[in-house]
């Protein structure tokens, strides 16, 4: 799949030289790949022929020249910084993890970005067993795995999604309580997970314990929060404001893979896939994406 913002369609499929992996990399076929939001930006704004792609499912072709990682033959999902929705990509064995048994590809291919920033931003908050947790954005890709992981850490949590009826499987999910706006959820929180920005960050400030921590992970209504010092008094004091970027993350990729291939293949975390589909389709899911119409969970795509 390349780039194509001066064609009919944002995205074409054509032929391209296959991969040439560094010795620290290995070559895979890739079986199924999702969509993150971030790559509809850079669709926009890239130059013709860019070729996008960072979250694969797949297997081994041909082991790194170096002996490090997975030997052929292994099943695995990894991470790439571009090119990865192709029949194959050069994947750095240090940004992957073996699949267990019963865990198929499209369900690995929705865990790379959205699993690990679910991970990863509530590292933030430090021990959650008891504590209450408030996360917004509820219903997507991140914020699914957001609610899971609270709740596997002991933690109490609310989640916030404007969809009515997503509620059910919010709890279903893990969550104590489902609300429409981060204004209505219900008393203090120790950590909160803030990714819409605008309003439902400004209303974050007023629902943390003092010395809480506000992880703001994005902005997905486009809109700018005013925040000032007085929003912290009155029961709110010491909190912090604390960003999370993935690319400025130092955790270990191969890790934290394993840890939520781990968690999903023994049962205890889902892959939520909101859209699977041919990668042929790939036109028309993406404007589906774009468009929000996806009920919730991750865009996969299939290849072959």
């Amino acid at each position: 799949m390349v780039n194509s913002p001066d064609a009919g369609a944002p995205i074409t499929i054509t032929e391209v030289a296959d991969p040439q992996p560094a010795p620290h990399q290995v070559l895979v076929k890739v079986h199924a790949f999702s969509v993150n939001r971030g790559e509809l930006a850079l669709l926009r704004v890239r130059p013709a022929g860019w070729r996008p792609g960072q979250d694969i499912a797949g297997v081994v072709v041909q082991e790194a020249a170096d002996g490090s990682g997975p030997k052929a033959g292994t099943r695995i999902v990894g991470m790439v910084e571009g090119a990865g929705w192709s029949e194959q990509a050069a994947v750095d064995t240090g940004r992957l993890a073996a699949l267990p048994d019963d865990l198929d590809f499209p369900e690995a291919a929705g865990l790379p970005m959205a699993g690990l920033t679910a991970l990863r931003s509530l590292r933030q908050g430090g021990f959650l067993v008891g504590r209450r947790v408030l996360i917004t954005g509820a219903n997507g890709g991140v914020g699914r795995f957001q609610v899971q992981l609270a709740a596997l850490a002991g933690a109490e949590v609310t989640a916030v999604s404007t969809r009515a009826e997503a509620a059910q499987d919010l709890l279903d999910l893990g969550a104590s309580a489902v609300v429409s706006k981060t204004s209505e959820a219900e008393g203090l929180f120790h950590l909160i997970e803030e990714s819409v920005g605008g309003a439902s960050l400004e209303a974050a400030i007023t629902k943390i314990v003092p010395g809480g921590t506000v992880v703001v992970l994005g902005n997905s209504s486009a809109e700018q929060a005013g925040i000032g010092v007085l929003d912290f008094v009155g029961g709110h004091e010491g909190a912090r404001l604390q960003n999370y970027i993935s690319y400025a993350s130092t955790d270990p990729d191969d890790e934290d893979l394993r840890i939520l291939a781990g968690l999903v293949g023994a049962g205890k975390l889902v892959s939520s896939v909101g859209r699977t589909a041919d990668w042929s389709d790939l036109v028309t899911v993406l404007g589906e994406f774009r468009d929000r119409k996806v009920p919730g969970g991750k865009v996969v795509l299939t290849i072959g």
